[in-house]
């Protein structure tokens, strides 16, 4: 009977790490025939898990959705690794989650053993969540869960989007997937009707059911999503572009430049290269004051002209402040003390 419970979780276990299975392969990997298979499949389901079985060569089983939620196996990693999730799903973006977060990890953490409530203690004493900054859109948690659903099953999408000026649009697309940074989510998906990959902001989408039917996933447009999505909410939704090199290591550029800023690649021990966008050169010119770090223009050209341009007026204000202040006897640029102002002897 040890054994048989033993092989029952064993199986329930594969089940929730792959969508579908093959009776041969279940098989195998459980070292039994296919008829205790099929014995052990029914007794999950008495058990009230909910596996789907498809007949013929090319079917197999696959763990399906039932109405009440049965217990889930997680390893040591899951389970620290949903108890990490919950602890920073409240700053992700994500509306009315926070007290639902909180209650789910009470429950996680009940019956977690010593040794990793432990390490979910320790987490939850020395770590301190960072509230979002203004403008970071919320996304409510059902739409964030069909546009996941949609993108795990590769069923087409068709919704509705809010754009900068708030203007409506229609959309149909073939989404592909979720990514979030540390202000939005975003959906990286095909757009149907413009023919090509576009990134759309999470909380300006409005689901418009029926959805479907289903495509054959594409190539996606860059191996890396998350550098992807940072290019085009950081550089490519603006008319100017500019490449520049900071002249310090990528580590100390990367404390200082999120993801929305600006792509950051290293380029030797002691400098890196900085892509990013602005909606006008002057504006680039403060936008990259702004960061604090010694740097030089490489792209493009004409770019630094308008530093030169910013660099003359800044040394011709400060000139003409120079000029108008009086001036000490000793030549520091202080106002005299007066006998009852400020700076007056006692």
């Amino acid at each position: 009977m040890v054994e048989t419970s033993a092989r029952l979780l064993r199986l329930l276990s594969l089940l929730q790490a792959h969508r579908e299975w093959s009776g041969a392969d279940l098989a195998a990997r459980l070292g039994v025939s296919a008829r205790t298979l099929r014995r052990d499949v029914d007794r999950l389901r008495g058990l009230g898990y909910p596996v789907d079985a498809s007949p013929g060569t090319g079917g197999g089983y696959r763990l399906g959705a039932g109405a009440e939620l049965p217990p889930l196996l997680l390893d040591d990693e899951e389970a620290v690794a949903v108890a990490v999730g919950l602890r920073t799903a409240a700053g992700q973006g994500v509306d009315g989650i926070g007290e639902t977060s909180v209650r789910a990890l009470a429950k996680l953490e009940q019956v977690l053993p010593d040794r990793l409530r432990r390490r979910v203690s320790a987490l939850n004493a020395y770590t301190v969540p960072m509230l979002r900054g203004p403008g970071a859109g919320s996304v409510d948690p059902a739409v964030l869960t069909e546009l996941a659903h949609l993108c795990r099953d590769a069923e087409r999408l068709r919704f509705e989007y809010r754009g900068h000026d708030g203007t409506p649009s229609r959309r149909t697309v073939e989404p592909h997937r979720l990514v979030c940074s540390e202000r939005r989510w975003y959906l990286v998906a095909w757009d149907l009707d413009r023919g090509e990959w576009r990134t759309f902001r999470a909380d300006r989408i409005t689901p418009r059911p029926p959805h479907g039917p289903r495509f054959v996933p594409r190539e996606p447009p860059a191996e890396d999503l998350a550098a992807y999505v940072s290019r085009g909410v950081s550089t490519r939704v603006y008319a100017t572009h500019a490449l520049i090199r900071l002249l310090v290591p990528l580590e100390d550029a990367a404390e200082r430049i999120s993801p929305s800023t600006g792509t950051l690649e290293s380029e030797g021990p002691g400098s890196c290269l900085l892509r990013t966008g602005a909606g006008s050169p002057d504006v680039m010119v403060v936008h990259v004051m702004l960061l604090g770090l010694e740097f030089e223009v490489l792209e493009p050209a004409e770019l630094i002209d308008t530093f030169r341009a910013a660099h003359g007026r800044l040394a011709r204000s400060v000139a003409r402040a120079g000029a108008s202040r009086p001036r000490t006897p000793d030549g520091a640029g202080r106002t005299p003390a007066t006998p009852n102002g400020p700076g007056a002897a006692s």
